[in-house]
């Protein structure tokens, strides 16, 4: 790993041990919308983050979910992108699909990703150009080259996908992702607008690891862009993404 990488990596996984310590214990929690639990670690590993990232680059910028956007991040050239606890539902129910997400973007692109699940005993990391690895091992998508049969992380699935495959899905779509990545899943895709934040840094491990990454109707993802959201995202094997898009594609169009 760069240097720059190996700090990443290490900050993030004193950040999954903060937060795997905690979890099952008394720590309060809210939501901050209907639909959208917090806990008090998410604001505590956001903070450490905060504190340890913004000491190894001053000058980049901060996008987190825990933290009041500032504007003028999109005037950096470099932007840390953060979800302390990714899958918050998993994590407040002592579920194992939760991860802490990482990504130092450059000019508009993931340049490093860090993903730590430590409830799943697992370490994942990239970097721009250098390949994608889960806990030292190197990760290559699936040679899936057919949309049916396709393996999806879902608890089920809409009638016209009956000729996917249903794998079991962590709560995090970070870990969902990954999952393309580690060859364990051929497609996740998302209908609805999110959060750069929580695709970021799983984002560029996939396409590390030879998945096609875009947003739901194909379009390519930009990061640190003023409203910090993008329109879905479809990771899939390079052999099916281009079919999976297509029978998306009116679903897409429908909620855009």
């Amino acid at each position: 790993m760069s240097p720059v990488l190996d700090e990443v990596s290490r900050i993030t996984a004193e950040a999954g041990r903060i937060a795997a310590a905690r979890c099952g214990g008394a720590f309060r929690r809210w939501e901050k919308t209907p639909g959208s639990p917090v806990c008090d670690i998410d604001l505590e590993v956001d903070a450490f983050l905060r504190e340890h990232l913004s000491r190894l680059d001053p000058e980049a910028g901060w996008l987190s979910e825990e933290t009041l956007d500032a504007s003028d991040r999109i005037e950096r050239r470099r932007l840390w992108v953060v979800d302390p606890i990714d899958g918050t539902r998993d994590y407040l129910r002592e579920r194992p699909g939760w991860c802490v997400s990482v990504a130092l973007v450059e000019d508009r692109a993931p340049l490093i990703g860090v993903l730590d699940a430590p409830a799943r005993g697992e370490h994942w990391t990239a970097r721009k150009g250098k390949g994608a690895w889960r806990n030292g091992e190197r990760l290559k998508v699936s040679g899936r080259t057919e949309l049916p049969g396709a393996r999806v992380p879902a608890d089920q699935l809409p009638a016209l996908d009956r000729d996917l495959v249903p794998v079991a899905k962590p709560n995090s779509i970070a870990l969902r992702i990954a999952l393309v990545a580690a060859g364990e899943a051929d497609l996740v895709a998302t209908l609805k607008w999110g959060f750069e934040w929580d695709i970021a840094a799983a984002a560029l491990i996939a396409a590390e690891a030879g998945a096609t990454v875009s947003g739901a109707l194909g379009q390519p993802l930009a990061f640190n862009t003023a409203s910090g959201e993008a329109f879905g995202v479809l990771v899939a094997t390079p052999g099916i993404h281009e079919a999976a898009a297509e029978r998306l594609r009116e679903r897409a169009l429908a909620v855009v």
